[in-house]
């Protein structure tokens, strides 16, 4: 009774629904008369995006990396009778990577993500009209997720993707993205900005993302999103997926971050450096933003000022709320941090700043951060639980580059190799080793002496992410 009663519903409703429908299309609302047309001429008709494609296209590449693994090789496989049985046995292995990029100078530099040739020691690059070049890698900085490659070829005119400015985008412009997705080949893809300043995405330092419904697929990365002008507006980077598949939640490094990385391989630069704010922040709650005097949790919260540093010398304050730079909203610590990556060494900016209730400006001068004490990095040999690990002095430098808490005493680990005895114990990038058996460690040369003991155990005191642990190890 229930299954006819339903099937009866069904049928009224589709009943009701026709009828609605067919009236609908006797007489069709004002509204949808205002919106609705049809082309008025062949040219309407033919509206495209070639153009743009046609334009763009040419100076996105495909970028084929990879490394030879070299693995442990047991003498019996060089024994004849062995290979009599059972043939000649590999001795190394292949990682390989596929990804994209963008020509973005006619001498052949080429901008693509850092997570496509991260760990790679051969590069290929494979232009639209499917010609290959070999290149080298000229500039990595994983901060911001992004390599510059140089093509190796005596060609100087490749063809250029135009740099436009991403603070000029809106949700809702139209956005083209052109790569390589599974290696099928140059694809182009249509959509919108479906959101900008994404931030606290995990994927680099500078968590600042444009975010399009454009489909981005793996073998994307590193290629191009464009504009209805045909010039870079970001670099697509990530996706947000649970099958592995575009589900339209792609995310894009703005341009604007590009810019500087470009800028630095092009002054023969192998690093990036950046304005250094000397100051802890952190993100607004409601509670928090209540606290101070604001309606709603848009701002960075200042926690800590480093006596050092530029923030102290303008006079920001602890408690105080950035809230914009240079007249550009920050909505969260790393909506700060991207302003500030974005921007070039030297002048100054200026941080709109909430400070009890009311409105200030503080002048902040772009410097670097200084690297005092050097770092002297060491990476750590022989049987130590440390064996493996590679340590730096920490500096505002180095606390910068490395993205390592802002300790005031102990060795940062910046590295931890595969398959030893540091990756065993359970070291990773960031720890700050404080003391060894009692004994304070300030500097890397302390840690290389307190490792070359053999004692009958370790006893160790390591901060980690503001946690400060104590472990014993052997016995």
């Amino acid at each position: 009774m229930i299954r006819k009663l339903s099937a009866a519903l069904v049928l009224v409703a589709f009943i009701v629904a026709a009828s609605v429908l067919a009236v609908s299309r006797l007489a069709p609302p004002a509204e949808a008369q205002l919106f609705k047309q049809a082309p008025g001429s062949r040219a309407e008709v033919a509206l495209s995006f070639a153009p743009v494609v046609k334009k763009a296209a040419p100076a996105v590449v495909n970028v084929y990396a990879q490394r030879v693994e070299r693995q442990p090789r047991n003498p019996i496989f060089d024994d004849p009778i062995f290979q009599r049985f059972f043939g000649q046995q590999p001795g190394a292995q292949t990682a390989q990577s596929l990804g994209s990029g963008v020509i973005v100078d006619p001498t052949g530099l080429v901008v693509t993500n850092h997570h496509v040739i991260e760990g790679m020691t051969s590069v290929k690059v494979a232009l639209a009209d499917r010609r290959e070049f070999p290149a080298e890698i000229v500039l990595r900085d994983p901060r911001s997720d992004l390599a510059i490659l140089r093509i190796k070829s005596d060609e100087k005119a490749f063809p250029v993707l135009e740099m436009g400015d991403s603070d000029a985008l809106e949700v809702g412009d139209l956005t083209l993205a052109i790569g390589d997705p599974f290696g099928v080949g140059q694809t182009v893809t249509q959509g919108i900005v479906s959101a900008l300043a994404r931030t606290q995405i995990g994927i680099n330092d500078y968590g600042f993302f444009i975010q399009t419904d454009a489909a981005i697929n793996p073998g994307n990365s590193g290629g191009a999103l464009i504009d209805m002008n045909g010039r870079l507006i970001g670099v697509n980077s990530a996706i947000f997926s649970q099958s592995g598949g575009s589900v339209g939640i792609g995310f894009a490094i703005p341009v604007n971050m590009v810019k500087n990385v470009v800028a630095a391989a092009k002054n023969g630069g192998k690093e990036v450096r950046r304005p250094w704010l000397g100051a802890s922040l952190q993100n607004l709650t409601r509670e928090l933003a209540e606290s101070v005097g604001l309606d709603r949790p848009a701002g960075a919260l200042v926690t800590e000022v480093d006596p050092r540093g530029p923030a102290a010398e303008g006079g920001l304050k602890q408690g105080d709320v950035i809230v914009a730079v240079d007249g550009q909203e920050a909505a969260d610590a790393g909506g700060v941090g991207y302003r500030l990556g974005a921007k070039a060494i030297g002048g100054t900016a200026s941080l709109s700043v909430r400070r009890e209730g009311k409105s200030v400006v503080v002048p902040l001068a772009l410097i670097a951060a200084p690297e005092k004490p050097a770092r002297d990095q060491i990476r750590i040999k022989g049987e130590s639980p440390f064996a493996g690990a590679t340590v730096v002095n920490i500096s505002p430098a180095t606390i910068e580059e490395f993205s390592i808490p802002n300790a005031k005493e102990g060795v940062a680990v910046v590295d931890v190799a595969d398959n030893t005895p540091a990756a065993v114990v359970g070291f990773k990038k960031g720890d700050i080793i404080m003391s060894v058996n009692g004994t304070k460690i300030a500097a890397t040369r302390d840690l290389d002496r307190a490792a070359a003991q053999q004692p009958y155990v370790w006893r160790l005191t390591v901060n980690r992410g503001g946690q400060v642990i104590t472990s014993v190890i052997g016995g």
